[in-house]
């Protein structure tokens, strides 16, 4: 018995030391690559294993791009930055791609455009927004990149800024779960998006010096608010502060934006990148949280986030816990979106579908703005003239670090400003004229529309004119007015004179004075369409997909029913638009705080040419039975909705609310997008944001909820309504 004992217990024991030998070879030698642990415990482990100069290696990027004369890090994929593989570590390089439509460089490879920013935000469509965020995350995952500068949520305060386009229009409900929703989708690619530009970005003028002066509690209220609602719906790894002030600070050295509001009030758990140039310390910068110079050598004075921080932290100036808590953010941030878990590296790319996902979401967004006589959709029978903005060669992009190019090339080269800063200018090649002429069956033209009598002769000879115009916008500056550019509403004019039934296709960075709108017959918004624009256009014109966009912003009637009717030193040069005077050491956003857009024109008591939310389908809706009640804590709208016309069609009824007290403005507070048949009536209920039915309260850094009567308003716009309520909503505050 005992030799039995005796040889179990050594066999036991046998088997022990295997199993402990085993388990030892199993046993990462980098603790930090177990995904079974939290983000913050891997990023917590590599920290600890890192040298100080590991560190200093994370806290900055190298720019990766040689063009427009600058010096390309080796190792780069030739885009916007760049940080070497930490081996040792485990740890993949860096590669950070602009930018939020797409894929932007290297440029000579290609990539899928999406369409303008604002195209998606009018698509009212989260799904959509999420949809493209995941084909371009896609894409840049396949092309080595692991960082995306994606996730633009600058509220548009001005249409004449120069990069509306990049963003998801005027209000803070709208514009957060859109960008949310597409940053949301480009994670889901294992890539870390950068929601920017933190904060009041909102003009391009004088961007890297303007102050943006605004009441703090305002601020909270619109644009910080769609950052806020951004980031609790898409978590993104990142965030970049702006080039401008904010308050006289810079915002990428501004304490109150980055400590006190980004990682204190919404315990922002991820990093802050500076954008290409706009840092100007060492020191103050990391202190106010600031936690990564990008291109340094190349944007900024100098380098910053190494010599300069690296004696701020011997003097005592920078804590050593600050840089540690720099470097684990950004390793966080790597680890949670799967980074490092699933390395990007090249793969082949369908760019048929991701194709067909762009062409989506410009048919989801594409607004229509005017359809006298039900002029569309257009008939196949009917013959076709079609005129201006190269349609017979592709459509227009936008501009500066976000353009994209196709695969297959710039379908029209060499515009002016050509290759210098901001270009070049971009069209996707994807021509209306040839998808008009795959759909009619009668005679189809073309004219380059410029010579306008001419173009006018010729769309006399047809049965409609459908007349494109564009007006190209980009970063780094603001068009002086609102006005079209190279003579096209001239253009619009003489052809609506001579043909009744004409066609108005807008490519454009927003809106823009319509002086021919009464003449024409119906107005097409398109934004920027798009890798798979012409398709999409002309499936909209010919009915085989219904309009159903409604405007992300309001679409005021000239400059002077904005806040600021002039923007001082305005202009492009090379556009023809010669900047008038120096750029305002201030823009003062006092003036409208937190009513931006369509609360503006109700404050003013103004009337817009077109209001925010508004756009025309194929059919006609109509609601019906609103109820409105407060249970479980939430405001919820209940009505019928109806499709009162003869076609399939998509509405977008909208919920308006106005808090109790005086001169107060209403607020959207939620939406729905339905699809229904003709005759075909549906219950839909919508619940407010409870984001929207408060005030901010800088005492407590939070928010309250006054009790009281509140006005509930659903519509088809910001200014049209079909049936509204009153609820009794009591007192709350929340952080």
């Amino acid at each position: 018995m005992r030799r039995t004992f005796g040889n179990r217990w050594w066999l036991a024991f046998g088997g022990l030391c295997l199993a402990q030998a085993v388990g030892a070879a199993d046993t990462p030698a980098r603790p930090w690559m177990n995904p079974q642990l939290s983000p913050d415990q891997r990023a917590a482990l590599v920290l600890k294993a890192m040298t100080q100069d590991e560190k200093f290696q994370l806290v900055r990027t190298e720019f990766g791009d040689s063009q427009n004369g600058h010096t390309k890090a080796p190792g780069a994929l030739g885009s916007a930055g760049y940080m070497p593989a930490i081996e040792r570590l485990g740890l993949p390089a860096i590669q950070e791609s602009d930018a939020g439509l797409g894929v932007a460089k290297p440029r000579e490879i290609g990539a899928t455009s999406l369409p303008s920013g604002l195209a998606t935000a009018a698509s009212f469509d989260p799904q959509v927004a999420y949809a493209g965020g995941a084909m371009i995350g896609s894409e840049a995952h396949r092309r080595g990149f692991n960082v995306m500068l994606a996730g633009g949520v600058d509220l548009a305060r001005d249409p004449r800024n120069g990069r509306n386009f990049e963003y998801a229009g005027e209000d803070p409900l709208l514009a957060g779960i859109i960008a949310g929703h597409a940053i949301a989708g480009i994670q889901s690619q294992h890539v870390v998006s950068t929601i920017k530009h933190y904060a009041l970005n909102d003009l391009e003028t004088g961007r890297n010096t303007h102050s943006a002066q605004v009441d703090p509690t305002a601020a909270q209220e619109s644009d910080l608010l769609a950052f806020r609602i951004a980031i609790d719906a898409g978590h993104p790894g990142s965030v970049m502060c702006s080039y401008n002030r904010v308050n006289l600070v810079y915002a990428c050295e501004n304490d109150w934006l980055l400590n006190q509001v980004l990682k204190r009030d919404w315990a922002y758990p991820g990093f802050v990148m500076s954008d290409w140039g706009a840092v100007h310390s060492a020191g103050k910068s990391a202190l106010a949280g600031l936690d990564q110079e990008s291109a340094g050598e190349t944007f900024d004075d100098k380098v910053y986030f190494d010599q300069p921080l690296r004696a701020a932290l011997a003097s005592g100036e920078v804590p050593q816990s600050r840089l540690d808590d720099m470097c684990k953010r950004i390793l966080r941030s790597l680890f949670a979106a799967g980074a490092i878990d699933h390395p990007a590296k090249a793969a082949s790319i369908d760019f048929a579908a991701d194709r067909k996902v762009a062409q989506q979401a410009e048919e989801a967004g594409a607004v229509l703005l005017r359809n006298q006589q039900a002029l569309l959709p257009l008939s196949p029978t009917q013959s076709v003239v079609v005129i201006g903005a190269h349609a017979d060669r592709g459509v227009l992009s936008g501009g500066g670090s976000s353009v994209v190019q196709s695969p297959q090339g710039n379908a029209v080269p060499g515009l002016p400003p050509g290759n210098d800063w901001p270009g070049p200018v971009v069209y996707q090649p994807s021509a209306p004229l040839a998808a008009i002429e795959r759909r009619a069956h009668g005679k189809v033209q073309y004219d380059d529309g410029h010579d306008p009598a001419a173009a006018a002769k010729l769309a006399a000879q047809a049965d409609v004119a459908v007349v494109f115009v564009q007006q190209w916008a980009s970063e780094s500056f603001d068009w002086p007015t609102m006005a079209l550019s190279d003579n096209q509403d001239a253009l619009v004019a003489a052809v609506a004179k001579a043909n009744p039934h004409t066609v108005v296709v807008l490519e454009n960075n927003g809106p823009v004075r319509l002086p021919w709108l009464e003449q024409t017959g119906a107005v097409l918004e398109a934004w920027y369409p798009g890798a798979g624009g012409g398709e999409a256009i002309a499936r909209l014109l010919y009915g085989e997909v219904a309009p159903a966009g409604r405007l992300p912003l309001s679409w005021p009637r000239d400059e002077s029913q904005l806040p600021r009717p002039q923007i001082p030193g305005a202009g492009l040069a090379a556009l023809g638009a010669p900047p008038q005077g120096k750029p305002a050491d201030q823009v003062d956003y006092r003036i409208e705080g937190a009513d931006v857009g369509y609360r503006w024109f109700q404050r003013k008591g103004l009337e817009p040419l077109f209001p925010f939310g508004y756009g025309l389908g194929y059919t006609e809706f109509g609601y019906d039975k609103l109820q409105a009640h407060w249970q479980h804590d939430k405001l919820v709208v209940g009505f019928d909705l109806r499709n009162t016309g003869k076609r399939a069609g998509v509405d977008v009824p909208q919920l308006y609310v106005t808090l109790p007290g005086e001169a107060r403005t209403r607020r959207l507070a939620g939406w729905s997008r339905v699809a229904l048949k003709p005759g075909e009536v549906r219950h839909v209920e919508i619940t407010a944001d409870p984001r929207l039915l408060g005030d901010y309260d800088p005492a407590k850094h939070g928010w309250q909820r006054p009790a009281g009567s509140y006005r509930v308003q659903l519509g088809h716009s910001a200014t049209a309504f079909e049936g509204e309520a009153t609820v009794d909503l009591p007192a709350a505050n929340w952080q």
